[in-house]
């Protein structure tokens, strides 16, 4: 395992200004967290209510009322809080910190005399404390408030938030552990172990890092613990569908360290990942670090979409067996894409092997992105590759696909996941190693950083990902001898490096990342490669996609609409004999590459709507298809849409 850890550079030191990213960016902070703040606050009347102030003022004693949502509803304030902090760290504003500190002293009130912080909890179930952790998502929620409020801490300086989780921390501390008198279970969500990581980090109190490594070491030992809760004569489901448990849902069928394939829940799985590869790191565990590495292979080869999705079946939104990768009725919720990409980052820091972060860009620019319509203001939980509107029908194998976004969901989880993802956008551009910079993605911004005692002012220029040349502008205050690590993504073509107008021959790489090591002073270096649109077949073995095949450019999966392309596209063939044509169109989605192919369509003139089967010659016409981002499907009008096209051999 590597001797140090690169790490992300400060939200403060980098101000993206992209012409692809920035409009995501702009809305967080003008739209989207404004918008949540409403919903959250139930000021949406057509949005699905949150109940999320409402069960903190009612906790804190400001009015009168019963408990109100889901038992995890808790954790929307504390994402959205979190979402806050690293657009405070980025983008000083006072007004939306005054705002967050009163929502910050609500949590404070509500918070018990013992640290104990949970609405549920307090009002609805105050002698339920530690009783059903398999269902009652008391430590996920206590792991999101906690990763809030060290972004809140690190973003403003203030102690407010921190002391409350701290307290917090410590009434689980007093809970959870070892020792005989203490309780041996762990979460039935987990989360919770990677923010006591981050809760480490800020303090120094090593019993966070204890306690989260005890979570982690304990889950899957012996008796399941969740089965041993249901075996009580007190115990209660909270969700129906929690009766006839069993353990591979929560990944605790297993010590992890034992666990070769990505089962269960998918977001349980990819949050406890994180955990492991934070606490392989800090405790210098191969073993650890080698399931994390088992872990992400057979995940990412065997259970993940071509956007980035994963979790494969509707059915308790999990992972099912290898290459079962169905495209209209797959879950692949956003928060798992989501978690994905925070895995992949971990893995990429500790290892330093850009392929990780090839996973990571294709997740944030396909399936994370397509999570949030263009104005911020409505949501995908769900993300398929194929829609057909009419047969998404409730009481089916389809019924949690949605045909267009919606303004909330009575489980919120992914919307302001997705707003402290696209706030925290900035940490996975650039790590840093010593006197090593890395270069992750292909984002225009301005940065500063510090190497040794010397401070780099850096430009990065682009129009990736619909053009593919960089330009990198260095100044330092003063000459330095140091390293800059720029990824080689898997899909360039004739990747070449120009360092002041001298094109570089021979470019050390290592681990994907080509290696410039000199003395900068005041230094330009240009990058361009080739990556143009093209077919991608999947494994034969998948078999929802043999005969098929998806466009991509770049880290970009392309899709069909209907509007487009008329409907039943099921009836279109790519012709991938004949050359994709691109197009940039900056009338359409704000600006967007398109692109354009040959291909052949069903004709149904020979049939009347009264037949089903009949003995016929298939009649083909000739046709191009408009295909665009898939990030991008369902922001102009519902309809039918398509990833994976049939191939005309």
């Amino acid at each position: 395992m590597s001797l140090e850890k690169a790490r992300s550079l400060p939200l403060s030191t980098v101000h993206i200004q992209d012409s692809f990213w920035s409009r995501y960016i702009r809305l967080v902070k003008d739209d989207i967290i404004p918008y949540q703040w409403d919903v959250l606050n139930d000021r949406v009347p057509e949005a699905m209510k949150s109940y999320c102030i409402h069960n903190f003022r009612v906790a804190a004693g400001d009015m009168t009322g019963a408990f109100r949502g889901e038992v995890f509803q808790d954790t929307d304030v504390a994402k959205w809080l979190e979402a806050v902090a690293y657009t405070l760290e980025a983008y000083p504003d006072e007004g939306l910190e005054a705002l967050a500190d009163d929502i910050i002293e609500l949590i404070e009130r509500a918070q018990g005399d013992d640290g104990y912080l949970n609405t549920y909890f307090t009002l609805k179930e105050p002698n339920g404390r530690w009783l059903n952790l398999m269902e009652g998502h008391e430590l996920y929620t206590a792991g999101h408030m906690i990763e809030a409020a060290v972004a809140y801490y690190q973003a403003t300086g203030k102690r407010r938030f921190l002391d409350v989780v701290i307290r917090l921390a410590d009434a689980i501390d007093e809970q959870f552990g070892p020792e005989e008198n203490k309780c041996h279970g762990y979460p039935g969500h987990q989360e919770i172990e990677l923010a006591l990581v981050k809760l480490y980090h800020v303090t120094k109190e090593k019993k966070y890092l204890n306690l989260a490594k005890y979570l982690i070491d304990v889950r899957g030992v012996g008796k399941n613990y969740f089965l041993q809760e249901e075996e009580r004569p007190t115990f209660k489901h909270i969700f129906p569908d929690f009766k006839d448990y069993d353990p591979v849902y929560s990944q605790s069928h297993l010590p992890v360290i034992m666990q070769n394939e990505a089962v269960g829940h998918s977001v349980r799985a990819v949050y406890m990942y994180c955990a492991m590869a934070d606490l392989a790191y800090e405790t210098n565990d191969e073993v650890l670090m080698n399931a994390c590495t088992r872990l992400w292979n057979n995940m990412v080869n065997k259970r993940m979409y071509i956007t980035g999705g994963i979790g494969s079946s509707g059915i308790l939104e999990r992972f099912t067996t290898d290459y079962d990768l169905p495209n209209d009725e797959n879950y692949s919720e956003t928060c798992a894409s989501i978690g994905l990409a925070l895995f992949g980052k971990r893995l990429a820091e500790i290892t330093k092997d850009a392929s990780y972060m090839d996973v990571v860009e294709r997740a944030l620019y396909n399936t994370v992105l397509a999570g949030i319509a263009a104005d911020g203001r409505s949501f995908f939980y769900v993300n398929p590759l194929e829609v057909w509107p009419d047969n998404c029908m409730l009481g089916t194998s389809k019924e949690h696909i949605r045909a267009v976004r919606q303004k909330w969901f009575s489980v919120a989880c992914c919307p302001t996941n997705i707003s402290r993802t696209l706030a925290s956008l900035g940490q996975y551009i650039y790590f840093q190693e010593n006197d090593k910079l890395y270069i992750n993605l292909f984002i225009s911004n301005k940065t500063k950083v510090t190497l040794g005692d010397t401070e780099l002012d850096i430009t990065l220029e682009t129009k990736f990902p619909f053009e593919n040349e960089i330009e990198l502008n260095i100044k330092a205050n003063k000459c330095k001898r140091a390293s800059i690590y720029i990824r080689v993504p898997n899909y360039a073509e004739n990747f070449h490096i120009w360092v002041n107008k001298k094109r570089n021959e021979e470019i050390p790489i290592e681990k994907g990342y080509v290696v410039i090591e000199k003395e900068f002073c005041e230094d330009k270096l240009e990058i361009v490669f080739e990556a143009p649109a093209r077919y991608v077949r999947a494994n034969p073995k998948v078999r929802a996609d043999a005969g098929k095949t998806a466009i991509v450019k770049g880290p970009l999966v392309y899709c069909l609409e209907e509007m487009d392309n008329g409907d039943n596209l099921a009836a279109i063939y790519a012709d991938t004999s004949q050359k994709l044509l691109e197009s940039y169109d900056k009338e359409l989605l704000n600006g967007t590459l398109v692109v354009y192919g040959k291909g052949k369509r069903l004709k149904d003139t020979k049939w009347h709507d009264d037949e089903l089967y009949k003995t016929i010659e298939p009649e083909l016409e000739d046709m191009t298809f408009k295909a665009i981002p898939y990030c991008f499907w369902c922001n102009r009008q519902p309809g039918e849409m398509m990833v994976w096209l049939k191939e005309h051999m």
